[in-house]
């Protein structure tokens, strides 16, 4: 090593916050906010429904897709409700083409905090079958130790997702943190005392996410790497 090379070398190396990071899927980090309100507005107009504008729908994503349904439509009526429950899936996946990329710097960081030691886990709205899909679309569910899905939890923001993977992973709610863009996700953490990080290019807006007293807010998957760094 050259004099100059040891000049500049750092010092000490970035290491995990926490032990166990636990992200919500949709609009943290795949990018899919506009796929499933365009699937709504279809279910909605395939049912006679009033169609929801997309803020209405960006304020449900995050919850188990019935629940979410009932609360957009303002509906107890079982029945409609699985009309539009599978009116919505039939959209989702065999009529819209509304692409669902990752967000950028997703995969690298996911890579960098598992070479890091740290363990990750999924905590979403999406049923088992759309998480497994989505992560074959994506290639990273290599990257993911545990999850829970909406047809194995209770809805968010009940914390049972939550403690549901610290069982499974032997840790307190003090070693996790829930990363999320929605208010859901940072109710859900809140409740059980555990650390939460919200994201502010999702669906909910920064004021909302603020009101649930995260330990910070970020703008990028860069910043959101960072922010999980010590």
């Amino acid at each position: 090593m050259t004099l100059q090379q040891d000049l500049t070398a750092p010092t000490t190396l970035a290491k995990p916050r926490y032990k166990v990071v636990i992200f919500d899927w949709d609009g943290t980090l795949m990018d899919s906010a506009a796929k499933i309100i365009n699937c709504m507005q279809t279910a909605a107009a395939h049912c006679d429904m009033p169609i929801p504008s997309a803020d209405e729908v960006g304020h449900i994503i995050g919850i188990s897709l019935k629940p979410a349904i009932k609360q957009l439509f303002g509906i107890s009526d079982e029945g409609l409700a699985e009309r539009l429950v599978l009116a919505y899936k039939e959209a989702f996946l065999a009529k819209d083409t509304t692409p669902c990329p990752l967000f950028d710097g997703v995969e690298a960081m996911l890579a960098n905090l598992t070479e890091m030691g740290c363990t990750l886990a999924v905590a979403t709205g999406k049923a088992r079958r759309g998480l497994d899909r989505a992560w074959k679309q994506t290639n990273t569910g290599q990257f993911f130790s545990a999850s829970r899905t909406a047809d194995e939890a209770e809805s968010k923001p009940s914390p049972d997702m939550l403690l549901q993977l610290l069982a499974e992973l032997g840790v307190s709610a003090g070693d996790a943190v829930m990363i999320g863009d929605t208010t859901y996700d940072m109710q859900m953490a809140k409740a059980i005392g555990m650390d939460r990080i919200g994201v502010s290019y999702g669906v909910h807006a920064q004021v909302h996410l603020e009101a649930l007293h995260p330990k910070t807010i970020v703008h990028s998957i860069a910043e959101l790497e960072t922010a999980l760094l010590a």
